[in-house]
């Protein structure tokens, strides 16, 4: 077993050695390398490393959590079945996702071995062709690289890849902060998109190493085998594949113009209204923090009111009705997050522009000859109220051997713009610049060094996650840059996403194949199985059915519907999660296709909602529950009940478009997720997965039958 085990595993790939059995280093200032250095306190005890074999792989360093510093560490034992055994590592959620890919084309092409390029680094390329035996070679990782420096005991790490250039300025950060050397820095930036495929996508290589792989398999035998049983008998009976073909003519017959004209017109409105007002807000016409972001709320719901209204008006079946709305939410959802984060951004500019001016200020200032020397002279009422004591702030900067400083002292708001209120330093010394009061030559370096690194911090923010300055705000500002928001398969706004290199046509044509396959099955198990009941209870309302005789009927009704409203469910939740987004996601060159977790392993409702549905949980987790926090300054268990209860409200608003009446059942079906959700994390079902994912199957089986009936029957 160690000899297997030992030819199994990557051979490493320096032909270096270390003294020392333990690196620590920090990040430079753009990120791209990391300095390394050794450890004394184990010098005296530390084996020297064995010489290195050829072909590392870099997987390992960006297996880390990001909240570890950049360590080699060999511990104890240095034997061969010890130094190279990774297997115990647990991925940090926040670190780069294993499924980092260069392109999917490669993945995709199952029966040939393209021939690595001239000059191309093999470290570039996480995934590698199948081989003849349609099995995926080990997958390749990220490239990084560990040099010598002139000096003893220090190293120096050089990844390239911005993905793990992220991960290691962000382990930094967080070591900073711990340390106390630095406050946490508060971004909207809160969520990480990397390069991943979908667990069900057949590009992806772990799905085919999956134990449950052959029930996947099983569960669309079934399905197929399902479709062509009720086809057959549909025939038989009337001819059609499709049975009476009630759905299929309530879908086509009545204004599928009029909605593909409706659903234009949403999407056109929505670009033009994000591109515009952002505009006039970037120009200065609005100010966003005074009353933008109420002008936006107002325009989204005047927008989702105006088309339920017309939904109305033109009497559109519940088909119809149902698609135009959640469209319609998909696109307020999109010029929210456009709008609020661009906001967000309007402001980060508008103080940049002003630190600048200041700077500029301060530029043309003559420089005193000497300082002031008396604590009277070093603060004037008019220009000094916010108390800046010029003595201690020189102190700071001479202490560090005449470099300029890095951080500021004190954080001010991102945005703010009124230098008069703002307690910082940085306010201070604009106060001080704009009143004109005498400064040496030294207090002007300092006071340019504070100016300047919050300068360069805005810039940061201006920058995002774009790639390229002439991505970051306000270049961003375009129609095209909008318009290419609304296609993209994600609901928060970024200035810059992971793209593949090309479009995969063949990919598309699959997916798109398997989007009109799995409507055909959901056609006829709806008309086969879901149909019947609900016309037998709306025949026994139009009847005047009393509602006694109607309960007696009830339980029929809800074991009636169980397994087929069960099969719609899965369809529906793959047909658009697997297949309409990965569609989406290949054309517009999208990398992240994390759409979905494992929500069927999920043991407790909070686990469920996270994971099946990420873009939806993803927005609101920005922008309805940090920003309940950051904004309204609630608990998180206030924001947690505010986005509950935000979800809950949009679902009982389609609930009742759907039926046309309130009833509030799912209304209070989801609000009844928060108590479970403290009983799952009670003792008595804590620890007890089995238990609780019988719980969540059990809810997801009977709950959509039990709400259709009701709103059905009652």
């Amino acid at each position: 077993m160690a000899e297997g085990a030992a030819r199994s595993r990557p051979p490493l790939g320096s032909t270096d050695t270390l003294d020392s059995t333990k690196l620590t280093g920090s990040l430079s200032q753009d990120g791209t390398t990391a300095a390394l250095s050794v450890d004394e306190t184990t010098m005296s005890n530390a084996a020297p490393l064995r010489p290195a074999k050829e072909g590392t792989q870099a997987r390992d360093f960006g297996a880390r959590s990001q909240s570890e510093p950049v360590i080699l560490d060999e511990g104890a034992d240095s034997s061969d079945d010890t130094i190279e055994d990774y297997d115990d590592l647990e991925l940090d959620p926040d670190t780069l996702v294993a499924n980092s890919r260069k392109s999917m084309d490669a993945a995709y092409k199952p029966l040939r071995e393209e021939p690595e390029e001239e000059g191309e680094d093999s470290g570039s390329r996480p995934y590698s062709a199948p081989g003849p035996n349609g099995k995926h070679k080990k997958r390749n990782s990220i490239q990084i690289r560990l040099e010598r420096t002139d000096r003893k005991g220090r190293y120096t790490l050089t990844a390239d890849d911005p993905e793990i250039r992220s991960i290691l300025r962000k382990g930094i950060e967080r070591e900073e902060v711990e340390l106390g050397n630095r406050k946490p820095r508060r971004t909207i930036r809160d969520l990480v998109f990397t390069r991943q495929f979908t667990t069900f996508d057949r590009q992806n290589p772990t799905s085919s190493e999956s134990p449950f792989f052959g029930f996947f398999t099983l569960f669309w035998i079934g399905m197929v085998l399902l479709f062509v049983r009720v086809s057959m008998q549909n025939y038989r009976d009337y001819g059609s594949i499709l049975g009476s073909n009630q759905i299929a003519k309530m879908m086509f017959s009545h204004d599928v113009l009029v909605l593909g004209l409706t659903d234009g017109a949403m999407c056109g409105s929505a670009i033009l209204e994000g591109y515009l007002f952002q505009t006039l807000v970037q120009k200065g016409y609005i100010n966003w923090a005074k009353g933008g972001w109420i002008i936006q709320n107002l325009w989204q719901s005047l927008y989702l009111g105006s088309l339920v209204g017309w939904a109305y008006f033109r009497e559109w079946p519940w088909t119809h009705t149902i698609f135009a709305v959640l469209h319609g939410l998909v696109f307020v959802m999109k010029q929210h997050s456009y709008n609020f984060y661009n906001g967000y951004l309007s402001g980060v500019y508008r103080r940049r522009t002003l630190l600048e001016t200041r700077l500029r200020n301060m530029q043309t200032m003559e420089p005193a000859m000497s300082a002031p020397t008396s604590p009277s002279g070093l603060k004037s009422k008019e220009g000094m109220s916010s108390g800046l004591d010029l003595a201690e702030l020189t102190q700071k900067t001479s202490t560090k051997s005449n470099e300029a400083v890095k951080r500021r002292p004190s954080m001010g708001h991102r945005t703010s713009t009124n230098l008069h209120v703002e307690k910082s330093d940085v306010a201070s010394v604009a106060q001080l610049i704009e009143s004109g009061r005498s400064i040496d030559v030294e207090q002007m370096k300092t006071f340019e060094s504070v100016i300047r690194a919050e300068i360069d911090d805005l810039n940061r923010e201006l920058l995002g996650k774009a790639t390229s300055p002439y991505l970051a705000y306000p270049h961003n500002l375009t129609l095209t840059n909008m318009a290419e928001f609304i296609c993209l398969p994600t609901l928060v706004y970024e200035l810059d996403y992971p793209r593949q290199d090309h479009i995969n046509w063949w990919y598309v044509l699959e997916k798109t194949t398997a989007t009109f396959g799995v409507l055909c099955v959901m056609m006829v198990i709806s008309q086969a199985f879901i149909y019947p009941p609900v016309a037998k209870t709306m025949l026994m309302k139009e009847a005047g059915m009393p509602i006694e005789q109607r309960w007696q009927e009830f339980p029929f009704i809800v074991s009636d519907m169980l397994f087929p409203l069960l099969i719609e469910q899965l369809l529906t939740w793959y047909l658009i999660w697997e297949c309409i987004l990965n569609v989406l996601a290949e054309i517009t060159r999208f990398a992240d296709r994390g759409f979905y977790g494992d929500w069927w392993n999920s043991v407790t409702w909070d686990q469920y909602a996270r994971d099946w549905n990420r873009p939806v949980h993803n927005f609101l987790l920005r922008h309805v529950y940090h920003s309940s926090i950051s904004t309204f300054h609630l608990s998180r268990n206030a924001a947690t009940f505010a986005t509950f209860l935000l979800s809950a409200l949009v679902h009982e608003m389609c609930m009742a478009i759907m039926f046309k009446k309130v009833r509030g059942y799912l209304f209070w079906m989801q609000l009844l997720q928060m108590p479970l959700v403290m009983v799952s994390r009670s003792k008595l079902l804590k620890g007890r997965v089995v238990l609780g994912n019988v719980i969540f199957w059990m809810g997801l089986f009977v709950g959509p039958s039990f709400l259709t009936s009701l709103y059905l029957v009652i």
